[in-house]
């Protein structure tokens, strides 16, 4: 059975069947850490409703997404790093890096962030 039928890992994760280093939960959304961080702090805010991705949230249910980007601020600013700056990025589909089809907010910081996008070659 893929993903795609079955319980996605955000899903097991939120429903406490996988452990997790919970940042925030409320009624629309749950944050943890990444288990392979990017920045010093590397969090994943996730829709307690399981979409593909961004444009498919975005399309379904625009208050939803609306409740991620507002997680994702609680969440730099429970880390200390609303001041100095983080990213928040949505990754759209395998060419993009997403893995986990379930929707999902990346907020980076802790330090300052480098371009992102293709490497760039010397």
């Amino acid at each position: 059975m893929s993903e795609t039928e079955a319980d996605t890992l955000f899903e097991r994760i939120i429903a406490g069947e996988i452990p997790a280093d919970v940042v925030h939960q409320d009624e629309t959304t749950f944050a943890f850490r990444d288990i392979q961080p990017q920045a010093r702090v590397h969090v994943l805010v996730v829709p307690r409703k399981r979409y593909r991705n961004v444009a498919e949230l975005a399309a379904a249910d625009p208050q939803l997404l609306a409740d991620v980007v507002a997680t994702a601020r609680k969440v730099a600013e429970a880390e200390g790093i609303l001041e100095s700056g983080y990213r928040v990025v949505f990754n759209t589909d395998s060419d993009a890096g997403q893995t986990v089809f379930h929707v999902h907010a990346h907020v980076l910081g802790g330090e300052p962030l480098g371009l992102f996008g293709a490497p760039q070659e010397d």
